[in-house]
């Protein structure tokens, strides 16, 4: 019989708890993934539908909070950062098609919320941008662009920045003040021909698509008018 002193046991322990990582078996003394998600992160819908996160907070009841596009999403949808690693981490807990918006209540276990994404830092909620005014999106399909504001209204504004499958829900900034989320584009016809896009990366202007994002203030007044998940949301 060999005996073993408590250095040969903890080596014996520790080549233990390797080997059960190494097989991706759970286990006690393993960590579990957590997911590193902020305005501009790409996730994933029922498994099935990509879209970009505009941003991450708490709401009044301290729920760990998360905004996306209305149209990429369905009450009850489950959630995954893009990755996946971290499995379901969690629900998409109501939407607005009509405002075109998407609360997603996260499971605090599951997700750590950042305030930077690539370029984006997100560090608060600004004034509706005027004409004229350079406004930035991060959508995880077409990265992180600048560019110029072409039309406002009270619900809504028209950009230069391109937006791509995937992007939807992306933030738009001004500095480090968020002021919109991307839901898409206009679909500019021209000589009977869609144009989606053509002109992202040209400098031809009349074939460019503009982009459009909603005011973010509309999307928080209405989430508070629901008073449900979401409502009294404040970044992080």
């Amino acid at each position: 019989m060999v005996a073993l002193g408590r250095i040969g046991i903890r080596v014996l322990v520790a080549a233990a708890v390797a080997v059960i990582a190494s097989m991706g078996l759970p286990g006690n003394a393993l960590a579990e993934q957590r997911a590193m998600l902020g305005g501009g992160s790409g996730i994933l819908l029922d498994g099935r539908y990509t879209c970009t996160l505009t941003t991450v907070g708490y709401d009044r009841a301290e729920r760990m909070v998360g905004l996306t596009a209305g149209h990429c999403a369905e009450i009850g949808m489950s959630v995954q950062a893009e990755a996946r690693q971290a499995g379901v981490i969690g629900t998409v807990a109501a939407v607005d098609h009509d405002s075109d918006f998407a609360v997603i209540d996260f499971d605090r276990a599951k997700v750590t919320p950042i305030r930077q994404v690539a370029q984006t830092f997100i560090d608060g909620i600004g004034t509706p941008p005027r004409l004229g005014d350079i406004v930035c999106e991060n959508g995880r399909t077409s990265g992180f662009k600048c560019g110029l504001v072409w039309d406002t209204n009270l619900r809504w504004f028209q950009h230069q920045v391109c937006s791509r499958p995937g992007d939807s829900g992306g933030p738009v900034t001004i500095g480090d003040r968020l002021v919109g989320m991307n839901v898409g584009h206009i679909g500019v016809e021209m000589l009977g021909v869609r144009v989606f896009d053509i002109g992202c990366e040209s400098l031809i202007a009349p074939l460019h698509d503009p982009a459009v994002a909603t005011q973010i203030g509309m999307v928080l007044a209405a989430i508070d008018a629901g008073g449900g998940v979401g409502a009294g949301f404040r970044p992080l």
